[in-house]
């Protein structure tokens, strides 16, 4: 199944949460895939449903992963399998204010931690593309960065900021790892050019939790993942035009990119300015 995926063009964690979905399917019914019936199918999504209550972003997993495995692997033409879908639950993402990010990056312990946080905030990348950053995407003369196998296996150049070029420059300096941006932490701290792999997510994640924890920050979903979404409202709040977000997120669909219009009054502020300024122009007349 995973070498399907691959070919269909899925990323690694679309593979990963795939797999797990068929997987808890086998242990619910404890038998092969190819013996569970249609009905039986019917009824183990019906209990995820009511039963386990799975979120709407859950059950798409749970539905796509299973769907993906029975048409392409196992070839059955379940009518099923053509009209299963998940409604899309209404979710704003928690985001920051710049003085809040400002904040809690400043508290971040260790050098390796603090860069590789200020790099997801100011470049609005996911996890693990800044994980696997390596040297060749950076592209210092046009200060861009070359983001391979994104969401949905995409690629895409995002602005690399000068003052976060001239930090990963000083940063990469104390390692000199041959490939990685940032190489995994090795045997006695040792990070340099001898480590063949990315660091891990634990330690920065941690790193994370800590400096949230010290600043004091009590809403609740904050993750690292919250500082793309901080980069992409602070970008629209500064007037950077959606579909320019949009492109530097990799938004397949300029609908995702729309939900940050909800997390900013910045349209809502000028409107009133506008609204102001017509009034005024109005009563002078």
């Amino acid at each position: 199944m995973d070498k399907s995926m691959q070919v269909a063009g899925m990323g690694k964690s679309t593979r990963d949460a795939y797999s797990r979905a068929v997987c808890k399917l086998v242990e619910y019914y404890d038998k092969s895939p190819d013996l569970i019936t249609e009905e039986e199918l019917l009824d183990y999504f019906i209990f995820r449903q009511d039963v386990s209550e799975w979120a709407p972003a859950t059950m798409r997993i749970c539905y796509s992963g299973i769907k993906f495995f029975f048409l392409n692997i196992l070839k059955r033409e379940w009518h099923l399998l053509n009209v299963i879908h998940a409604k899309r639950g209404r979710h704003l993402p928690a985001v920051l204010s710049r003085e809040e990010v400002h904040d809690l990056l400043g508290r971040v312990d260790t050098i390796h931690n603090q860069v590789f946080l200020k790099t997801v905030y100011s470049c609005g990348l996911r996890l693990q593309e800044a994980l696997c950053l390596e040297i060749p995407d950076i592209d210092g003369p046009r200060h861009m960065i070359h983001v391979h196998r994104g969401k949905g296996a995409k690629d895409r150049n995002v602005p690399l900021p000068e003052a976060t070029y001239q930090l990963l420059r000083r940063y990469w300096r104390t390692h000199q790892n041959k490939r990685f941006i940032f190489p995994a932490v090795g045997r006695g701290n040792n990070k340099g050019p001898v480590s063949r792999s990315p660091m891990s997510t634990g330690g920065v994640q941690g790193a994370f939790r800590r400096a949230k924890e010290e600043t004091g920050i009590a809403k609740k979903g904050v993750s690292i993942h919250t500082l793309r979404h901080c980069y992409a409202t602070h970008l629209l709040e500064a007037g950077v035009n959606l579909r320019a977000i949009q492109k530097y997120l990799g938004h397949s669909n300029i609908e995702t990119t729309m939900i940050y219009l909800h997390l900013t009054n910045k349209g809502m502020e000028d409107a009133f300015q506008i609204i102001n300024t017509i009034m005024i122009d109005e009563g002078e007349e």
